[in-house]
């Protein structure tokens, strides 16, 4: 009985890590969808990243209303309703793709996004329960592994689907061919995103009672304070303040930075008027050459797969590095490198500020569940409480690159970097500060990373 309850609750968490690689690998397709939105309904900078505020909006909207109904449900009623959710927002792509309309686009990635939301809050727990308490940790951060995964191959495979002939520097250049098989590939894609949520759905309704019996049990305090209890909550406690101001900016320079990279990278004075790129080993293969001279916005978009891969190495090596060094003074010292960065390609420029901005991708890599853990630790409002306000302050996904968008449309590509720049150094600052804060005392479990 119980070997066949724990192969049982194996079978759960896989898929349960199923679903962090789902989310993670949509997410990251934001960053095609921004580019090929811009080529095929010839956008501003600052309309295209309304793709990213569509998307990352849904975490100020649903990150409360998300804990209180896991709070009064359980998991699986609640991860059938993000799947559904996810469904509809899938579906509202689809017909977008197929009636060319921009607006209905935006409305399917809020109704997405918001399903992700849900899962997210529901997923994160029963990750680290299904199983032997011993090894939660374990399971959580081989979860994680599987999100960086789907970070890393979606902006590839968006690219190769999204935009084969697709131009932004000139939309007028681009032929109503490709602006047809850019929407049917958007529209191929989403669809089996549709189906491959759907399966996961069956599934779960299927062994709905191997993971209810493993799945922690509703949190009658959370449910109990109701929303408006859990933000002024929140708000009470000044670490928790300045834990979710970290993670808007965190959050917000990061996507500023993904979604905005592939038109980085084309603009001619970075790639788009050389080969070099094509020269260097992984990067030059994973980028694949058309033959046409200069890097276009493709192969720029494929080269982007290397900024979320470097946020999945990182990971890895920063988890060996948080066991040697304090948090703080880490975070501190992959901040104040990343403002170092953007301000190289503010100030320098050319083709190596190409190879510098993929770069930055590393030194995200720890940042979310540093700074979530040092919230936590400093916080005097609840764990729920201060938890859930850091979740919805992922919105700085929605709040920023619009502004980095607007500053290119004004300026350039490279100007815009001042912003993550100035981001960055205020995360170095929140760090050294953590750095000098008294701990609360009490065992603080691990952060989940959801970004």
């Amino acid at each position: 009985m119980e070997r066949t309850r724990a192969g049982g609750a194996m079978a759960a968490f896989m898929i349960v890590t199923t679903l962090f690689f789902a989310w993670g690998f949509i997410t990251s397709l934001n960053d095609p969808v921004v580019t090929a939105v811009k080529g095929i309904f010839c956008l501003t900078d600052f309309r295209a990243q309304l793709a990213a505020f569509a998307f990352f909006i849904a975490y100020g909207v649903m990150s409360f209303p998300a804990a209180m109904l896991l709070a009064r449900k359980r998991s699986i009623p609640t991860i059938l309703i993000a799947l559904a959710m996810m469904i509809a927002g899938c579906l509202l792509i689809l017909a977008a793709a197929n009636l060319r309309t921009y607006l209905l686009v935006l409305g399917g990635l809020f109704v997405l996004a918001s399903g992700i939301t849900i899962l997210q809050v529901a997923a994160n727990p029963l990750a680290a329960a299904l199983g032997n308490p011993r090894y939660s940790h374990f399971r959580l951060t081989f979860s994680q592994a599987f999100n960086s995964f789907g970070t890393f191959i979606g902006p590839w495979l968006g690219a190769v689907l999204f935009l084969n002939g697709i131009e932004t520097k000139d939309c007028k250049v681009t032929t109503e061919a490709a602006r047809l098989g850019s929407l049917a590939g958007i529209d191929r894609a989403y669809f089996w995103i549709c189906g491959l949520i759907a399966a996961l759905a069956l599934f779960f309704i299927v062994f709905r009672r191997i993971v209810s019996a493993a799945a922690p049990a509703p949190s009658d305090e959370v449910a109990r304070r109701g929303v408006g209890g859990m933000i002024a909550d929140a708000l009470s406690s000044r670490w928790a303040m300045l834990g979710g101001a970290a993670i808007f900016l965190y959050v917000g320079a990061e996507v500023a930075i993904g979604t905005q990279m592939a038109l980085f990278l084309h603009s001619d004075a970075i790639w788009g008027r050389s080969d070099a790129p094509f020269a260097v080993p992984l990067l030059g293969h994973a980028m694949g050459s058309d033959g046409i001279f200069g890097v276009s916005d493709q192969e720029a978009q494929k080269a982007v797969s290397f900024y979320w891969g470097a946020a999945m190495v990182g990971r890895i090596v920063g988890s060996a590095l948080l066991a040697r060094f304090s948090a703080s003074r880490l975070l501190a010292v992959f901040a104040a490198i990343a403002t170092g960065l953007s301000l190289y390609i503010f100030t320098v420029g050319g083709v190596a500020a190409g190879y510098v901005a993929l770069s930055i991708g590393l030194f995200n890599s720890i940042m979310f569940p540093v700074i979530f853990t040092l919230t936590l630790e400093r916080s005097t409002a609840s764990p729920e409480a201060t938890s859930g306000f850091l979740c919805f302050s992922i919105v700085g996904g929605a709040a920023i690159p619009p502004l980095v968008g607007l500053v290119s449309d004004s300026t350039s590509y490279v100007t815009a970097f001042l912003v993550p720049a100035a981001c960055y150094a205020l995360l170095c600052a929140f760090a050294l500060r953590a750095g000098k804060a008294m701990v609360r005392a009490g065992e603080i479990e691990p952060a989940a990373t959801i970004h």
